[in-house]
């Protein structure tokens, strides 16, 4: 399965009573570039979310976004201070029979005085809530992974396409290029009888030309490279696991040996094939720049 290294995912579940979101996104990257986004009441996920998201992402530039959201556990503790709340229950009555006043005090003055009522932060069982980040976190990383494999496929079609064509070319290279030494001799037997008029044209000294151009021109060994990078090229998609890196090398082979036909042909329609192959092995680079 090949992978793009764009993708986007999120899941969203309520577990333990907190509503619990996780998103991540990435873009191209040479290396994995992890970054969060994440409360830092819960900094302490930081570190588990990278390793889990690093376990199965090898490259791009991923960001992970994470909030969390109570909706029935309980985030504060509130707390009475008892022996204030006496104090001012009893003041009151106090002042109530000094002052031979109706004694109309309730809970809720009493609540109301200051220090009575104090919050704390409810204890947070870490082991918890990481169990429940990371059922969200590998369903987010499972649709983040479907949606790059989908783009992956696509971009592996795009490739093979590409493959057929610089398959084509190299064939083309290669008739063009197994008529060339004949044609080279005849052109220069021809022009040394011009030359010579009427003389005798020594047929050795020809031949050993055209053998001198034939080894300074033959593009043989590099068009068999070519076609042996591009089965390569194919088993490499067909397999599965991260391929950008393996590509790479063999994409700057194949630009390689196209210049190196380049600089030994001196033939027109050659030229002409050799610019084209270029062109789709540079179209194959850019692709690449997509995969993970």
């Amino acid at each position: 399965m090949i992978l793009s290294m764009t993708g986007y995912g999120r899941a969203r579940q309520t577990l333990g009573g907190r509503d619990i979101t996780v998103e991540l996104r990435s873009v191209n990257s040479r290396f994995l570039e992890y970054s969060s986004r994440i409360p830092r009441a819960f900094s302490f996920l930081e570190d588990p979310l990278k390793k889990l998201v690093a376990a199965r992402v090898s490259r791009g530039k991923v960001e992970l976004s994470l909030t969390v959201q109570s909706v029935e556990a309980a985030d504060t503790v509130v707390s009475v201070n008892w022996t204030l709340a006496k104090g001012y229950h009893d003041a009151l009555v106090h002042l109530s029979e000094q002052l031979e006043l109706k004694n109309d005090m309730t809970t809720g003055m009493i609540a109301r005085f200051p220090d009575v009522l104090t919050q704390t932060a409810a204890p947070l069982d870490e082991d918890a809530l990481w169990e429940d980040v990371r059922t969200v976190a590998e369903q987010a990383v499972d649709a983040f992974l479907t949606m790059r494999a989908t783009e992956g496929e696509k971009m592996r079609e795009d490739l093979l396409s590409r493959l057929d064509t610089v398959e084509t070319l190299v064939a083309g290279i290669e008739a063009n290029s197994a008529g060339r030494v004949q044609a080279y001799t005849d052109k220069l037997y021809t022009r040394l009888k011009e030359l010579l008029d009427d003389r005798n044209i020594d047929e050795s000294r020809i031949l050993t030309e055209a053998a001198i151009f034939a080894d300074k021109t033959a593009v043989d060994e590099e068009t068999v490279r070519l076609r042996s990078h591009v089965s390569q090229y194919r088993a490499i998609l067909a397999g599965d696991g991260p391929v950008g890196r393996k590509l790479d090398f063999l994409t700057q082979e194949l630009n390689r040996e196209a210049n190196t036909i380049g600089s030994k042909c001196q033939d027109l329609d050659i030229t002409r094939l050799v610019v084209e192959l270029k062109a789709e092995i540079e179209k194959i680079r850019e692709q690449l720049q997509n995969l993970e």
